[in-house]
């Protein structure tokens, strides 16, 4: 008679324990040693869906690209392809995509529904629809919060043109180790019209970027900021070199200052974007000096650009150059004319 009533419970009171217990263990962050932070411009992924208000035609059925379903979920798990071979980043920023839509088949009908990834995009006003995003495993990175800073061009900037250009995305989170990152996801104007004609564009851009980022300063002057993009500028270029001041190394005696992780692949020749025969460094990784400070706890590494001959295309005139999914109307059916960019950043515990 004791043994029937002791048995029950003792049962309910194990499960009580295990469901007060299992809901902390499901919320706390998963903080591995070293993680990789990487940027990604996948060229147009866009739905097949034509919004009256975006220049996006070219990109549905009916078109000249002849843009259909197929071709687009190949597309996702082609690029969800280069994420796998560059092991899955904690944070990856995205360029060119459309809307949340594709953002969410990215993450939900590939291979990255394995890894726990969660986005955060803002719609822009760019005319042709296209914006950027961050993906991000949240398992590894907490959101605090996220903003978007909207570019409205002065027409001392653009005259008469009526010129809309992608946001900056602004993503303030967390590792599990309760340090602070300030992440900032760019797309700058192309060079369309010529370098010098379009540089006005970005150099505008770029102190916006500034501001926000003198701003987080004010407050921490050892604040973690990590700025990636397509900047559509080099290294030594006016937007970059002089307006975010962003320098080849750190200076230890300014704490806010900038550094380009990706200069040095720069001055080596060594880029993202094939133009002509002739390799340019659009993408680009920026981090604050407390990133490079090897007591920090969020310490990182040197840059890497992804390249894999299965992701290549090699054409008599200009080389090795990345397969992109378009020239023209013409389907090719490669993965983006660009390479991605990562970096490697040590987890202090």
């Amino acid at each position: 008679m004791k043994k029937s009533i002791l048995f029950p419970l003792f049962f309910f009171a194990f499960v009580i324990l295990f469901s007060c217990k299992s809901p902390q263990k499901a919320t706390q962050l998963e903080v591995p040693d070293q993680i990789r932070i990487g940027f990604y411009n996948v060229e147009n992924l866009f739905d097949t869906i034509d919004i009256p208000e975006k220049i996006d035609e070219e990109f549905t059925p009916s078109s000249q690209k002849r843009w259909n379903t197929e071709r687009y979920f190949k597309k996702l798990n082609d690029l969800a392809k280069i994420v796998e071979a560059i092991k899955y980043p904690a944070l990856l920023g995205l360029c060119e995509v459309e809307n949340k839509t594709v953002i969410q088949d990215f993450i939900s009908q590939t291979s990255l529904k394995k890894y726990n990834y969660n986005f955060v995009h803002f719609e822009s006003p760019d005319a042709r629809g296209i914006d950027v995003a961050l993906i991000y495993q949240s398992k590894i990175f907490q959101v605090l919060s996220s903003d978007k800073i909207r570019i409205d061009f002065p027409k001392s900037v653009t005259g008469n043109e009526a010129y809309t250009t992608r946001d900056i995305l602004h993503v303030k989170g967390v590792f599990g180790n309760n340090e602070i990152l300030h992440v900032f996801v760019n797309h700058f104007p192309s060079r369309r019209g010529g370098l010098k004609e379009s540089e006005p564009k970005r150099v505008y851009v770029a102190k916006q970027l500034k501001n926000a980022v003198d701003e987080i300063f004010s407050n921490n002057k050892n604040a973690n900021i990590l700025i990636m993009g397509d900047f559509n500028d080099e290294t030594n270029n006016r937007s970059i070199a002089e307006v975010l001041n962003a320098q080849p190394s750190a200076n230890n005696n300014t704490p806010t200052s900038l550094i380009n992780c990706s200069a040095k692949m720069d001055d080596a020749g060594k880029g993202t974007y094939n133009f002509r025969g002739n390799w340019n460094m659009l993408d680009q990784i920026i981090v604050s000096n407390a990133l490079t400070n090897n007591t920090n706890k969020l310490k990182v590494g040197n840059l890497g650009i992804f390249q894999e001959e299965w992701m290549m295309y090699k054409s008599e005139r200009n080389g090795w150059t990345p397969n992109r999914t378009y020239g023209g109307p013409n389907y090719y059916g490669g993965y983006s004319d660009h390479l991605p960019i990562y970096v490697e950043v040590m987890l202090g515990k």
